[in-house]
């Protein structure tokens, strides 16, 4: 079974046995610890993937406003090597943030019917 690059290795390729029992368990992963609470994200793997993707995409705005002001926010309280810490984390949050809304993005994509095929180059 073809699955595209970028496809989460947790998440077992689509059309195989407990495809969706996989990206649900992944996506749970990839929002607060709450969402597991709400039987209905478990019932319906869609609606949870759009949670997630919303969540996500929240997520690398809120870092990416984060890196923007920690330097300044943080100077006056933080010694130095804290602050360039602080702002290494956020560089390396951010591409990782990145990559996982693009793997719940094919994994929606799957949701919603469509079938990814190779290409040939």
């Amino acid at each position: 079974m073809y699955v595209p690059p970028g496809w989460p290795p947790e998440v077992r390729p689509p059309d195989t046995p407990d495809w969706e029992v996989s990206a649900v368990s992944w996506l749970l992963d990839a929002v607060p610890p709450d969402y597991r609470g709400y039987g209905v994200l478990r019932r319906h793997p869609l609606a949870l993937a759009r949670m997630a993707r919303q969540h996500v995409r929240a997520s690398i705005e809120a870092a990416r406003e984060g890196y923007r002001g920690a330097a300044v926010d943080l100077k006056d309280h933080l010694p130095p090597h804290a602050v360039e810490a602080v702002l290494d984390a956020y560089r390396q949050e951010g591409p990782r943030l990145v990559r996982l809304a693009e793997s719940i993005a094919l994994v929606e994509r799957v949701l919603r019917g469509e079938h990814f095929v190779p290409r040939l180059q």
